[in-house]
């Protein structure tokens, strides 16, 4: 009996052993935080207390968030201008140009930024509200009061020269101020505005160099 004893004991001995650890596995696993690493604190809006998150969701906060800020709302103001002097250029070609190619030129141009002033002046009447603009800095690409007085006085081949001469300085322009906002905006919109600008101005300053 004491030999068959002997090895029942040493069975439930190993047992109790083995429960015993897996208790304190699990006593260590539930104290384990379900996520490690850094805490960052985050400013709360005004009037709100900060809060502590992760790092890694304060990261996804940032980019989740597109509020607007300067460099959006001065892109757009500046920009409602600038398209509105390629508008005013534009409505002379039909009785000035004598190129159909200039014409047809200018009918598109019109028809592109038209409607790129709507949608811009409609962004900032939802969104462009609040902070200081600096929307009377010189916008790159403008033709000045001399240049366009020459263009009205213009006609035939001479109108269609300098007309080509001073939209790709102005489309330039354009792309110059797309491309900043790109950089230092923050409004998805906007950049979203900004690439419809490079684009399409990029693509018809290569049509019109071969024009001239």
């Amino acid at each position: 009996m004491l030999h068959r004893r002997a090895p029942l004991t040493t069975a439930l001995l190993a047992a109790a052993a083995l429960l015993a650890l897996s208790g304190c596995s699990g006593a260590s696993d539930a104290k384990s935080p379900a996520h490690s690493g850094p805490s960052v604190i985050a400013p709360g809006k005004p009037g709100d207390a900060n809060r502590t998150m992760s790092a890694e969701d304060a990261a996804k906060e940032r980019q989740d968030d597109d509020s607007p800020n300067a460099a959006d709302r001065s892109y757009a103001q500046m920009m409602i201008a600038h398209h509105g002097q390629a508008l005013k250029m534009t409505q002379l070609a039909p009785e000035r140009a004598k190129s159909t190619q200039v014409k047809r030129l200018a009918e598109r141009i019109s028809a592109t930024q038209g409607p790129e002033i709507s949608a811009m002046k409609g962004w900032l009447a939802t969104e462009g509200k609040g902070g200081d603009a600096h929307h009377h800095r010189t916008m790159p690409g403008m033709a000045t009061d001399a240049q366009l007085t020459e263009l009205r006085a213009a006609k035939g081949e001479a109108f269609d020269q300098l007309f080509l001469k001073l939209m790709i300085a102005h489309h330039e322009g354009a792309i110059a101020m797309a491309t900043d906002v790109k950089a230092q905006g923050n409004n998805i919109q906007i950049e979203e505005m900004a690439d419809d600008v490079i684009a399409q101005q990029t693509s018809e300053i290569v049509r019109m160099r071969d024009m001239l």
